[in-house]
């Protein structure tokens, strides 16, 4: 297993190939960007990557912003291969985001999760996220 933070130079058409098969595991209908456009610009954005033998086994990004309140993290789409969930690569996706979010000095980092991730969300427990006590509202723009 090999963890990296992944650069825009590392962004082939076969990185990009397996993306999109691995996010079809999260939702089938998401419209994907791709990889070399949402990391134009490389601070807005942290990505961490987990391989084995090359192969994209798992995901997870950190859209990073400025507001009055602070500087803050978001985390976004962590997906790990169906074939390897449950071995801990979940949590070292995201212990690694959250160094990115040390360094960057973030206030706070921030996620949203079904309700239905049991354990997803167990895991975000153990590394100290709190449900807070809000509600999420959404309207799509498309």
């Amino acid at each position: 297993m090999e963890l990296k933070l992944l650069k825009q130079k590392d962004v082939t058409a076969h990185l990009q190939s397996q993306l999109s098969h691995l996010y079809l595991q999260l939702n089938s209908d998401l419209k994907q960007l791709s990889l070399a456009t949402i990391l134009e610009v490389p601070e807005n954005l942290d990505v961490v990557t987990c391989f084995e033998d090359d192969v994209l086994i798992g995901i997870a990004m950190m859209a990073n912003y400025k507001v009055v309140s602070g500087h803050k993290g978001m985390i976004e789409d962590v997906v790990v291969s169906q074939d390897h969930r449950g071995k801990g690569m979940g949590r070292a996706l995201m212990e690694l985001l959250l160094e990115c979010a040390m360094e960057r000095k973030l206030n706070d980092v921030l996620l949203f999760s079904g309700h239905h991730r049991t354990a997803a969300i167990a895991l975000y427990k153990s590394l100290g996220f709190t449900l807070k006590n809000s509600g999420l509202y959404v309207k799509k723009m498309e």
